[in-house]
């Protein structure tokens, strides 16, 4: 886990995890990463970037951690007036509307009347 806030505990992280993902945590080890000062903006001076906390946590015995999905797959079947069906049916209407006219038999599509 990283790019905790800095001011997070050990004990803070260790509750965050058990309430909100259900792990059970055995350990948990923190350490500040110091953001570098080498950059130079272009008046010259120096530019450094912010401070971070990272935690590594371990897990209790044969105890896997699975990401809950984000974005889970989206139904086929798209709700009334959404963005989906009105695309769809505007599809279909370009499609109903770009079919060749049977009264002008066998002329191009190019060659208009």
């Amino acid at each position: 886990m990283s790019c905790l806030l800095p001011r997070m505990t050990k004990v803070d992280v260790k509750n965050y995890l058990e309430s909100i993902y259900s792990v059970p945590v055995s350990a948990v080890r923190t350490r500040i990463q110091y953001g570098s000062n080498k950059k130079r903006n272009h008046l010259n001076q120096r530019v450094k970037r912010p401070d971070y906390k990272v935690a590594y946590v371990q897990l209790g015995q044969g105890q896997t951690f699975q990401f809950p999905d984000l974005f889970p797959e989206k139904e086929e079947s798209p709700e009334s007036g959404s963005f989906e069906e009105l695309q769809k049916e505007f599809m279909e209407n370009e499609k109903q509307r770009q079919k060749n006219d049977p009264r002008r038999g066998g002329l191009n599509d190019w060659f208009g009347l």
